[in-house]
């Protein structure tokens, strides 16, 4: 890739307070210094300690040939012919400048963006496979892995939506392999339009899952985070869709599908004045369906809104079945047609999947103007997300179960079933993150004990924190709920050597629950940064205890 400086610029639109003189070229773009090259346009971000101002000169040194920037900077300690432009926020003039370095790629695919605190992973993955099994070429980027057309690979990024340069670059390599579609994991920091992550990037459907207790660390208040997250939908209405797809003109569907039994669902229905789809159990695949409970009242729903049910749902260790109802169709004559019942049938275990399957399912089936009923004929096809209710089963006489579960509502979500159809002992193993929200911590604590008989507390990702006194603010809510430290209650900081301590007190019959970390492959600490595997860590612990025979 290679654009003259001024070029990128006026095609951009970004607004300069200053600039100096200079049209080089540029092969590059970075935000590290560390990642700078020769013919780099550098850009100078704001950071929580520090600003990225002064590393301008490092990067300049590693042959960056022009720098975008923000604030004070003395521009006179840089060599003439390296242009200096100044804008009112380095961060928001990224994007528009990444998208036009990369030619606009957005504008040349059918972009989905998924939101939600949980299910965004599940639902990407499940929204490109049924893409791929109708016979689209297309592309991913998630938590978990990304696609640039091809097979998954494991995402080497920390973060679920990338910074712009790195968003946009695959969006134009997934243009390069010839896809048609691109299906973006798009979290609350990627909406955010602090940091402007999604920023220029053109959506043609946006699915809401739903919206908890989280990131309050860097939203400040729920309703912040939640009006964060709806910028997916206030995205759908910035532009009129007409893309140019494998150099055909096309008019692309422009549309949102929405979880009705979330409380915020009419929130996410109103940010947006294109047509919504919304799908729903009525309550038979959350919380209160998994402890046998009532489901709370849904909320109201617009009665223009279609409507997506799924019901008789059936969900064992190894797989889920339900039925699906089309949404309701209105004849030539405004008068209602009969809706169609077809089943659909999968190879993922948990009831809650049924709420990923039916947004992916009905995505796919509107952005390719295919039968509804054809597409959920292809979920017996799906594969399941690594660390998404991964089973482990290397003959222990225990089940062993790896999720990535780690807030309040996933864990209100996954203990109910398990404990439902556990005849032993559920033993949970989890942590929380350092440097975020610490007010989930003890309710995490509380929602584990209430279902579980042992609970053991260790390293998520410590950060700049104490491990012990990080772990003992989760262990108040599990105390809370009647454990006892020492009894039925453990810290153990060390993972490895906690989940070896899960495994010598595991019987049979009992269920081993594994949380939090799921397919991340390190654990952060302040000084250093520990390469770590879950699944790898797990069956290390199950052989070294004897329960991996040789040959298995």
């Amino acid at each position: 890739m290679e654009k003259l400086l001024n070029d990128i610029i006026s095609d951009s639109k970004i607004c300069l307070i200053s600039r100096t003189e200079g049209n080089p070229k540029i092969t590059k773009l970075a935000f590290d210094s560390r990642d700078v090259e020769d013919g780099t346009l550098f850009f100078a971000l704001p950071g929580t300690h520090t600003t990225g101002n002064v590393f301008i000169e490092s990067a300049i040194e590693n042959g960056a040939k022009a720098v975008v920037y923000e604030g004070d900077f003395d521009t006179s300690t840089v060599q003439s012919g390296i242009p200096l432009l100044k804008v009112e926020s380095a961060r928001k003039a990224m994007a528009p400048v990444s998208a036009s370095f990369f030619d606009n790629p957005s504008k040349k695919l059918g972009i989905i963006g998924v939101t939600g605190t949980e299910g965004k992973s599940s639902t990407v993955s499940f929204v490109w496979q049924l893409l791929r099994l109708s016979g689209h070429k297309a592309g991913f980027i998630s938590t978990v892995q990304y696609s640039l057309g091809g097979d998954a690979e494991a995402n080497p990024q920390h973060t679920t939506t990338p910074e712009a340069p790195i968003i946009q670059n695959y969006l134009h390599e997934m243009v390069e392999n010839g896809c048609e579609y691109a299906v973006i994991e798009t979290s609350s920091h990627g909406l955010s339009p602090k940091l402007n992550r999604t920023g220029n990037i053109d959506f043609d459907c946006g699915i809401f899952m739903n919206v908890t207790l989280e990131h309050l660390e860097f939203h400040g208040t729920f309703e912040q985070y939640r009006d964060d997250k709806a910028n997916l939908f206030r995205k759908l209405d910035e532009c009129g869709h007409e893309k140019t797809i494998l150099g055909k003109k096309v008019e692309v569907p422009s549309f949102g599908i929405v979880n009705l039994e979330d409380p915020s669902a009419e929130y996410f229905i109103k940010a947006t004045k294109k047509t919504v789809l919304g799908f729903t159990t009525e309550g038979k695949a959350g919380k209160s369906a998994a402890e046998g409970t009532d489901a709370k009242p849904l909320p109201a729903i617009p009665k223009e809104i279609p409507v997506l049910l799924g019901r008789n749902i059936a969900s064992a260790r190894f797989g889920l079945t339900f039925d699906m109802t089309e949404p309701n169709v209105i004849d030539e004559h405004a008068k209602p047609l009969p809706r169609k019942v077809f089943h659909v049938k999968a190879a993922l275990p948990g009831a809650f999947n049924t709420y990923n399957l039916m947004a992916a399912i009905a995505a796919v089936s509107r952005l390719t103007e295919t039968d509804i009923e054809k597409v959920a004929s292809l979920a017996a096809k799906l594969e399941p997300v690594k660390g998404r209710m991964t089973v482990i089963d290397c003959g222990q006489p225990f089940e062993l179960i790896v999720d990535y579960a780690h807030t309040p509502s996933s864990f209100e979500t996954i203990f109910p079933p398990i404990r439902h159809r556990c005849k032993g002992r559920i033993i949970s193993l989890f942590g929380s993150g350092g440097e975020r929200d610490r007010k989930k911590r003890p309710l995490q604590g509380e929602i584990a004990a209430k279902f579980s008989n042992i609970v053991i507390l260790t390293d998520e990702d410590p950060r700049g924190e104490d491990s012990v006194e990080l772990l003992k603010e989760i262990a108040v809510g599990s105390e809370k709920a009647g454990m006892k430290i020492d009894e039925n209650l453990f810290i153990i900081p060390d993972r490895p050597t906690a989940i070896r301590e899960a495994f010598k007190n595991a019987k049979k019959d009992d269920i081993v629950l594994l949380l939090g970390k799921a397919h991340e492959n390190s654990i952060i600490y302040k000084d250093r940064v520990m390469k770590y595997d879950e699944i790898s860590e797990a069956k290390k612990a199950l052989a070294e205890l004897g329960y991996i025979k040789e040959g298995n």
